[in-house]
């Protein structure tokens, strides 16, 4: 490489002397020519002079002047065409020495390259004669390796043969099997079917009877109101003729209906009071017959202690009662003498109902704990009802009666039903919302396989101010086949303190479910989510846009995009 710059050098200085020799030739032709010129102009100038012409010599003066300047110039050039030139000439003499020093060298590494080369041919070909051993190798133990899987494959052929035989077996007998199977399965869809059915029609006839009852029922509401509205334009004309009556008399008209109305409220409060205490009549005596029949089991099944027990739990509760009746009555007799009282009177009666002595009736009886509220209309399947009996028409003021105490009995148990609940309070604040939290907040089983048992341990924990219960109600309707929750109830629960409930999900379906695993609480009810997807496939592409951006005619350009599967499910795609 250095050899070749030097020569590259070298022909670079030959152009520059050449190229300077050229120039330093064409300024002393130059010169020779200006000097010639010089001489004529001066011959020009004595010819003129001794002519007597004043304006050529000038003229001509000028010229020579000029033209010593140009000859002046040329002979500066050409000194520094020379002094350049000589200069080229000695650095191209010295690059040629420093080569002719470098040709020796260049020459040493010519020959160490050949000997290089020839030893980099015996080493191929030591090469290729080794590569012909080991390929003779490899081919003899390519036809061993195929003898091996000949035989290989010979084996595998039997022993599949041997396979199919055998499943061919198991395949008969699984169909004998199914076969069985199916039967027994079609003979009890045809019993299920059977059942329901019998199921639908019992349905449908209660449906039937519901709707006779409406309709009764209804026309019954309907005379009501005609009697209602019959009652009030009576009273509307007893008005008019009591207001006719005062005037005629010159009495204070208002002052007098004013007292006309609170007597009638008062006879009304009265009547409903008299009603109410003989519907507490009725009450008690049906409690105390109910306490007897128990008494009465309690002796037939229990030993004699527990029922000399429960007699004097019962003769405690009858004097018990006997004294809401004495309080009662005395009561009645307080509003008789004093009408103003009477609201009063009724509000501390009803505060003051012992509801523990009431409710509370024994000690071990399920039946104790039922409410002892009857309806005012008893159900249509509670009782027999003859179809060749004639209904009796009713009073109108007993219609009026049995709808106030149906009223009555609406509030009550509106109000029992919000006294299960209690709120979530503390000193000074009161906590809205739900009293437990689950962790997972959403029990979801994911991408699950039909004939697989999953199972999930749910933890919830009281986020309430106070001490709760909660107790398992159940699941929704259409989860029932597939899920099962193992709850034990763990009794009172502080704030912050948790529980565990196990689900159980066996899948018969490939289908997504959805539902809800309910739960009671002192302070109200709450559930917990339950979602049950199957494997599904979701593809999604890397790109929204394929932008080539700006081409050139002709230009080939590549993009890559990739389709993902990220679900459980795979799919085929094009």
């Amino acid at each position: 490489r250095h050899l070749q710059s030097l020569d590259d050098r070298i022909g670079e200085k030959e152009l520059a002397v050449q190229k300077n020799s050229d120039m330093l030739s064409a300024c002393r032709l130059r010169s020779k020519m200006l000097a010639k010129q010089l001489d004529h102009v001066d011959m020009e100038i004595e010819r003129e002079k001794v002519a007597g012409n004043v304006a050529a010599v000038s003229r001509l003066q000028a010229m020579s002047s000029r033209l010593c300047t140009e000859l002046e110039r040329e002979k500066e050039l050409e000194l520094r065409i020379a002094l350049t030139l000589k200069q080229n000439l000695v650095e191209m003499w010295q690059i040629e020495t420093e080569k002719k020093k470098y040709e020796n060298l260049h020459e040493q590494f010519q020959k160490d390259e050949e000997e290089l080369q020839m030893q980099n041919q015996e080493e191929r070909e030591v090469k290729i004669w080794k590569e012909k051993i080991t390929a003779l190798q490899a081919e003899r133990r390519c036809r061993t390796r195929e003898k091996k899987e000949e035989e290989a494959r010979k084996e595998y052929e039997e022993r599949n043969k041997k396979i199919l035989e055998d499943a061919k077996k198991n395949h008969e007998k699984a169909v004998c099997f199914l076969r069985q199977s199916m039967a027994r399965i079609h003979e009890k869809n045809a019993k299920e079917e059977v059942k329901a059915q019998e199921h639908m029609e019992r349905r449908i006839q209660a449906v039937l009877s519901l709707k006779t009852s409406i309709t009764s029922n209804r026309e019954r509401l309907q005379t009501l109101q005609i009697l209602n509205k019959a009652k009030a334009l009576e009273a509307k004309k007893e008005e008019m003729k009591m207001r006719e009556a005062i005037l005629a008399e010159g009495g204070n008209v208002i002052r007098e209906i004013c007292l006309h109305k609170r007597q009638q409220e008062h006879e009304k409060k009265k009547e409903a009071f008299r009603e109410l205490q003989k519907s507490r009549r009725m009450e008690i005596v049906s409690r105390i017959l109910q306490e007897k029949a128990c008494v009465h089991k309690q002796k037939k099944s229990q030993s004699p202690t527990k029922a000399i027990k429960a007699c004097d739990c019962f003769v405690l509760f009858c004097f018990v009662l006997f004294c809401f009746v004495l309080f009662k009555v005395h009561s009645f007799y307080l509003c008789l003498q004093n009408p103003c009282s009477f609201p009063k009177v009724m509000a501390l009666s009803i505060k003051n109902i012992p509801q523990d002595v009431l409710w509370k009736s024994g000690d071990e009886d399920p039946e104790r704990d039922k409410t002892l509220l009857v309806p005012e209309f008893p159900g249509l399947w509670s009782q027999k009802y003859d179809l060749h009996k004639v209904p009796k028409e009713e009073d109108p003021t007993q219609l009026a009666i049995r709808s106030m105490r149906k009223e009555m009995a609406e509030k009550k148990t509106g109000e029992l039903q919000i006294g299960i609940f209690h709120k979530q309070t503390v000193p000074g604040r009161e906590r809205k919302g739900c009293a437990f939290h689950s962790k997972p907040s959403c029990i979801h089983f994911k991408d699950f396989d039909v004939g697989q048992i999953y199972k999930k341990k749910i933890v919830l924990t009281n986020a309430s101010y106070s001490v709760n219960y909660c107790r398992l109600v159940g699941i929704s309707e259409w989860l029932k086949d597939f899920i099962s929750v193992h709850f034990d109830p763990p009794g009172k629960i502080s704030s912050g303190m948790s529980c565990e409930f196990v689900v159980t999900f066996k899948p018969m379906i490939n289908e997504g479910l959805e539902g809800e695993v309910m739960f009671m609480a002192q302070t109200g009810s709450f559930s917990v989510p339950l979602k049950c997807t199957a494997k599904t496939c979701i593809l999604a592409l890397d790109k929204d846009l394929i932008d080539f951006g700006s081409l050139v005619v002709g230009e080939t350009i590549l993009q890559t995009i990739s389709l993902t599967n990220s679900g459980a499910l795979g799919t085929r795609f094009k």
